[in-house]
Formats: C-alpha cells, sequence, structure tokens
C-alpha cells in the first residue's frame, strides 16, 4: 500500500505542509476497460471508496470527462471544509439533492445560503433544543409502550417512525405520524435517485420517462403535499406556535434585504429538515440496536447507566448523565455513519494535501473511510464505546471524526441529533432489550443516507413494565 505511514496511536498528527507536486496525480484504480468503474460504482459504491483508499491518503480516479480525489487524511479534510471552504461547491449528490430538497440549507450555496441558516438557527439554539428534549422523551417512551414481550419488528422502521413524529411535532408542531408509511415510502423512492450520483450523465437520464423517473416524481408530489400542507395550514391560522414553522414564517433577514420567506422557501427548508433530520437520526439509531444486541457487556452497562435515573419521563438535564449512552451513539456512528460521504467540486484550481487540484475536481471525503482508519481508531472494526472517554478523543485529530459535517456548513442540527438520539436510546433501553434475528449484522446500503439494508428484523424482550 502507498501513502503515509500508519503513525503511533497516541499521536496527534499536525502535518507539516507536503510538497506541492505540479504534474502528476495521485494513484488510484485504473480502468482496465471502458465502463469498469461506473460498473464497479453501481454495484458496491462503499466497496469502490475501500479501493480508492488502498492507496494511500490522497486516492485519484477519472470517470469519463470527471476527475475525482478521495482524502482521507484529517488535515486535508479540514483544509477542504474550513480553510479554503469558499473555494469549493456542493458537489454532484447535493446538486441532485435540489430535485428533491430544492434550495434548503443543505443544498443552497453563497449569500442564500448565509441567509436562510441565520433565519433557521434561532430554532436550534440549545435553550430551544431543551424544549424540544420533552417531546423527544415522551414520543419515545410512548413509541416503546406499544411493544409487547416476544414480538418481533424491524427495528429500522420503527425507529424511522419515532424519529418522524418527533420532528414533526418539535419543529413543526404538526401530527405527522400517521403518515409515516406514506412518508417512508415516499423517501425512500425519492433518495434512490441519488443513489449513483458520483456518474458522468446521470442528469440526461433523469428527463427521460424512465420507470425510476417517474416513481421520483410521484414521491416528490406526495411529499410535497405533507409540506405544502402544513404550511398552508399555518399561514390561515395566522399563530406563532413557537415552531420551527412559525419562526421561519415571521423572520425577517434583518442583515439582508428585511425580507421573509415566500412559500416555496419554506417548503425547501420544511423539506429538508423534516426528511434530511430525521433519516439520518432512524439510521443512527438503528444501526445503534443493531450493535447493542450483539455486545451484551455494552448493552449492560448502558442499562445501568439508564436505571440509574429512575422512571421518570426524561428531559434535557439528563443527557449529561448519560456519557455513556451518548458514547455508544458515537461509536455506531463511527462504524455506520448516518452521512456516509461528503463532495465539494473545486471552483478554481487549488492545492490539498500538496497536491494540485484542477478546478471542477471532485473531492470526496467519506466519513465511514476516514473513521475505519486505524491511526486514529485501533482495531478500527470492533465496537468499542470506550473510545469516547475525553482523553482518548484528545488523542485524535479533530477531522479523524465529522459525523455532522464541518467547518460553514456543518449541520445545524447537530445538536438535535445528539439530544434526540440519547434519549430515545435511554427510554426505549430503560424499557426492552433488543434481540437482532439475523446473525450478522445488516448490510450497509449507501444511498443518500447510510441505511441498513433490508432493515433490522429484532425481537423484544421485556426488562421491566
Amino acid at each position: 500500500m502507498k501513502g503515509a505511514r500508519d503513525l503511533p496511536v497516541k499521536t496527534r498528527v499536525t502535518a507539516a505542509a507536503p510538497p506541492i507536486r505540479q504534474s502528476a496525480v495521485p494513484e488510484g484504480p485504473r480502468a482496465r476497460w471502458f465502463g469498469e468503474h461506473v460498473l464497479a460504482l453501481k454495484r458496491n459504491r462503499l466497496e469502490f471508496l475501500q479501493r480508492m483508499a488502498r492507496y494511500g491518503d490522497v486516492a485519484h480516479v477519472r470517470i469519463g470527462p470527471q476527475p475525482i480525489y478521495l482524502f482521507r487524511h484529517p488535515d486535508a479534510i479540514k483544509d477542504i471544509l474550513v480553510v479554503q471552504h469558499r473555494n469549493f461547491t456542493k458537489g454532484r449528490g447535493l446538486q441532485r439533492a435540489k430535485r428533491l430538497l430544492g434550495e434548503g440549507l443543505l443544498t443552497s450555496e453563497g449569500a442564500l445560503h448565509l441567509r436562510q441558516r441565520r433565519l433557521a438557527q434561532p430554532a436550534f439554539h440549545r435553550q430551544r433544543i431543551a424544549a424540544y428534549a420533552t417531546t423527544m422523551a415522551a414520543y419515545s417512551a410512548r413509541s416503546a409502550e406499544r411493544w409487547r414481550h416476544g414480538m418481533e419488528l424491524d427495528i429500522a422502521e420503527e425507529m424511522m417512525r419515532l424519529t418522524l413524529a418527533i420532528a414533526g411535532k418539535t419543529l413543526f408542531d404538526a401530527d405527522v405520524e400517521s403518515e409515516a408509511e406514506e412518508i417512508g415510502d415516499a423517501l425512500t423512492a425519492a433518495l434512490e435517485m441519488f443513489s449513483l450520483a458520483l456518474l458522468p450523465g446521470t442528469e440526461l437520464l433523469d428527463r427521460l420517462p424512465l420507470p425510476h423517473t417517474r416513481r421520483f416524481n410521484r414521491a416528490r408530489s406526495r411529499l410535497d403535499a405533507v409540506v405544502y400542507r402544513m404550511i398552508h395550514e399555518r399561514r390561515a391560522a395566522g399563530e406563532d406556535r413557537g415552531d420551527l414553522l412559525s419562526m421561519l414564517m415571521l423572520a425577517r433577514d434583518v442583515e439582508g434585504d428585511g425580507a421573509g420567506m415566500s412559500d416555496e422557501q419554506l417548503r425547501d427548508e420544511a423539506m429538508t429538515i423534516l426528511l434530511a433530520g430525521h433519516e439520518t437520526t432512524a439510521n443512527a439509531l438503528a444501526w445503534t440496536w443493531d450493535l447493542l444486541g450483539r455486545h451484551p457487556d455494552a448493552e449492560a452497562r448502558l442499562h445501568a447507566e439508564v436505571d440509574a435515573l429512575g422512571s421518570a419521563t426524561l428531559g434535557m438535564e439528563d443527557v449529561a448523565r448519560l456519557p455513556y449512552t451518548r458514547a455508544v451513539l458515537a461509536e455506531s456512528m463511527r462504524l455506520y455513519p448516518p452521512a456516509w460521504v461528503i463532495g465539494y467540486r473545486a471552483v478554481n484550481a487549488c492545492t490539498v494535501a500538496g497536491w494540485s487540484i484542477p478546478a471542477r475536481a471532485l473531492c470526496v471525503m467519506s466519513q465511514f473511510i476516514v473513521h475505519r482508519d486505524a491511526r486514529w481508531f485501533p482495531d478500527p472494526e470492533r465496537f468499542d464505546p470506550g473510545r469516547w472517554t475525553d482523553d482518548r478523543q484528545a488523542e485524535r485529530p479533530r477531522f479523524a471524526y465529522f459525523p455532522f459535517g464541518g467547518g460553514p456548513r456543518q449541520c445545524i442540527g447537530e445538536q438535535f441529533a445528539w439530544t434526540e438520539g440519547v434519549l430515545a436510546l435511554a427510554e426505549i433501553a430503560r424499557r426492552w432489550r433488543v434481540r437482532p434475528l439475523r446473525p450478522a449484522l445488516a448490510e450497509p446500503y449507501p444511498v443518500f443516507t447510510l441505511r441498513p439494508r433490508d432493515g433490522v428484523p429484532v425481537r423484544i424482550e421485556r426488562r421491566r413494565a
């Protein structure tokens, strides 16, 4: 394997600037015949990225006219996401996501993104999340109370239903739980459109009346109906309910043009937050239950921690009292990060990790790859929540772990997701043991997020009433 040598586990690396290589490109997989890389990506995107990562901290591949660079060292990732962020725009995946999410926070660029983030930020302040925490815990407890001892169910599907209900209530003061199955089916159909985002020419296929295009259009119409209904009902009521939708409707861009959001802008932000937010947290919880059910020592320690809090419904003040529960969630997102890859396109030619990157090159950073690097996480395939003690975290570079991205575009809902994930785990674990029914962990299914392929079938065993 070519690239950086393995470094001592307890050494924090802040490498000196490497020499700039002006003419060559990094090594990487070379196609033996036309279309080989396209077929490999279609078959298994994670496997293809793992092949690239074997060439070192920077790898290069060309697919059609598109040069693609994979970066896996934390210093290079920081350079792209933080130091040189103004020189990078969204890659193919998020550009394609605009077909579903419009110009929401996840997909918008430049001045529009800054404006929308300013308007949405108050809904994610710590005080606001503290108010959401009671609902998160109560909905989690209510979901768990519907289960019965010995019941077999798909915990991935249950977590999708739970996080959708929480997002609908906390952010939009709306009951969308009754529509969870319809929304879930529509979201699945829509996400399938992003599965080949790295491949050239997919935009042309989107214009043809192919079966997957028709499925996507139907799915988008169903999701639009849900979101626009919430907007129109709130406009008609004209009341401030203190939730995200009210805040977005009332907000005025005092640092900009003083205007508020149109219905279309509200739709884009609501769609982004409702769907992207609940999807990622649900996947994180599904993977966590699958892992916990296979690691009895970790499960027992988590149960002991939540039992020590008593039986009252949890709230924001309890999150800090659940450090091991948070560590379990952090370790689950290390192994199976819901956001498994980030791609940015260079606006102008630049230098990253000593390599000259041409304008319009696609720079890819994969959490799935970086989080499994033995330099930062010894025995990286092992599930070990003990990695998340303060001293062990301090040994690692900042971007050795970046499940929520980083820099100016770091996920606005990160604290919301941590709070929701910890409280949901605790409320369910204090009542139930979750026993996976498959002999092995679910297979990762990388679409827009990293889903467990075919769900996570489990049996529920009661711990206490």
